[in-house]
């Protein structure tokens, strides 16, 4: 992990929806007014012919997005997480994944790290709502290279695929693109305690590891850049493997990654989760790492969980 190098994951996408628009014509992009922010415009200075921004109207955008999906192009359909599966929730139930069209929805600044904007801003329940709904595939991947694979995987996927993106630089961790839809990847296979991460809190749930490694703990990290469908053979291997267990995300613990990893373990091996997220509360206006702290969502916090274990 390159705890210097930083890049948005808003930024990974918008680079490679441009290189994917490049090489397949059917890829068209649609945003909502925020083509700046979220990154698309790369893709609209490139093809802007492919290219329609739809203005401060996310159902028109989901609804748009879904007919030129029955024409055969491979909509990509941009804008703030909270707009995009808060504001049009009814269009993508009805319109994307009751047909079952083949829409790639995807929501940037996500989570408690959009910061000041505050608790209408701070998207935490997305996970949840696309969880819930049948033939939508969920993905939230956790630096630059992920991302850029995920995107590409989206649209290699026919059918409803959201992807979870956030506003701020994080670290980069990975070097090679060894990724698997559907499978998790494990950093270490410590028997001491597993922690299970998704999205921008995988740097966290790594520095953790690396502390508690010095203070004599094994913790193995374990990365689901896909949620839905959830790796339950990765669930289930540190379940009988490591006798802790944490989850950690910068979401709602309600419909998340804790929730999605809990419904495993109750059905195959019930044993205890400690999930570590917004406990049903809204967020604050704050700076990011303020907030993530405020909310348990750090390194520290996870180290106290890890070594409290023990008594």
């Amino acid at each position: 992990m390159n705890l210097d190098k930083k890049i948005a994951t808003r930024q990974s996408f918008g680079e490679k929806l441009l290189e994917l628009g490049k090489e397949n014509k059917n890829i068209v992009v649609l945003d909502a007014d925020l083509s700046a922010a979220t990154k698309t415009s790369l893709f609209a200075k490139e093809f802007p012919d492919r290219f329609f921004d739809m203005g401060i109207a996310e159902q028109d955008m989901i609804s748009t997005a879904s007919g030129l999906a029955t024409c055969g192009k491979i909509p990509f359909a941009a804008t703030f997480a909270m707009f995009a599966t808060g504001r049009a929730y009814d269009q993508i139930r009805n319109s994307v994944c009751y047909p079952n069209l083949n829409v790639k929805i995807i929501g940037t600044h996500s989570g408690l790290t959009v910061g000041e904007d505050g608790a209408t801003h701070q998207m935490l329940e997305d996970i949840g709502l696309m969880r819930g709904l049948p033939n939508m595939k969920v993905m939230y991947p956790s630096d630059d290279l992920q991302t850029k694979w995920a995107v590409e995987e989206a649209a290699k996927i026919n059918g409803p695929v959201y992807i979870r993106l956030c506003r701020l630089a994080t670290p980069v961790i990975y070097d090679n693109q060894n990724f698997e839809f559907g499978k998790a990847v494990m950093h270490g296979n410590g028997t001491d305690a597993t922690i299970f991460v998704t999205g921008d809190m995988t740097y966290i749930a790594l520095q953790a590891k690396e502390e508690l490694e010095k203070q004599g703990k094994a913790i193995r990290v374990v990365d689901f850049h896909t949620i839905k469908p959830i790796d339950r053979e990765m669930i289930i291997k540190c379940a009988k493997e490591t006798p802790k267990l944490i989850s950690i995300e910068d979401h709602s613990i309600i419909g998340g990654l804790g929730t999605a990893i809990a419904e495993v373990l109750t059905e195959e091996y019930p044993v205890k989760l400690i999930r570590l997220g917004v406990r049903d509360v809204f967020g604050k206006s704050g700076k990011p790492q303020e907030l993530l702290d405020y909310f348990g969502l750090s390194v520290e916090k996870i180290k106290k969980i890890v070594l409290d274990m023990d008594n």
